[in-house]
């Protein structure tokens, strides 16, 4: 999980576990990123997609910069490193960081049975859904030692995602966490946004 962020309220997301279990979802996440759908995301079009679902101009050209340098050269296996810091969807389960939930394979596939464990270790005051404080205790539980990159990688990631998916009562709900590991939150996150912005 690393391509990350608005309010959002009621979200049903669309994994099924059935056929999950063969999918690659990772890729599915990364895809929204890719704007034009040539298979390979440059941060130019992360920063594009960033604004799309509601990050302001900041956080988004942060986050381009931070995700594309990050992954580019690992889901690039074999190439010169190149200062445009592609990143290339089809590879995108090579950019998979350790200190995470564990809620994708390395092959980029779901994992029902870990993405429930966040919530049956860490959701003490909602059942099915994390204040920010029992968000910063999944964060420190999942910290593997000397993995600094990893460490930084799902701070990051998660901060983000709870700072733009929040409900209004301040907690990040479960079918909102579940829809990005598929990216299907991020069409709904753009959608809303589209909307504010009209109603404006």
């Amino acid at each position: 999980m690393f391509f990350f962020i608005y309010s959002h309220v009621g979200f049903v997301c669309g994994i099924e576990d059935k056929n999950s279990v063969h999918e690659n979802v990772l890729q599915k996440h990364a895809a929204f990123f890719d704007i034009n759908k040539d298979g390979v995301i440059y941060p130019w079009e992360t920063f594009q997609a960033m604004r799309e679902i509601g990050s302001g101009v900041l956080l988004s050209t942060a986050g381009a910069a931070f995700i594309n340098v990050a992954l580019s050269q690992s889901t690039r296996p074999g190439k010169f490193p190149s200062l445009l810091f592609p990143i290339q969807v089809k590879n995108i389960q090579l950019g998979k960081h350790g200190s995470d939930t564990g809620a994708y394979d390395s092959e980029g596939r779901f994992i029902a049975s870990k993405f429930e464990e966040i919530f049956i270790k860490h959701a003490h005051t909602h059942p099915s859904a994390l204040t920010h404080d029992e968000l910063d205790e999944l964060i420190k539980a999942n910290r593997e030692p000397k993995d600094f990159k990893g460490r930084i990688g799902g701070f990051v990631e998660w901060k983000i995602l709870y700072k733009l998916a929040k409900d209004k009562n301040g907690l990040l709900q479960k079918e909102t966490i579940r829809g990005v590991y598929d990216g299907s939150l991020f069409q709904v996150l753009k959608n809303e946004h589209t909307k504010t912005i009209s109603s404006s």
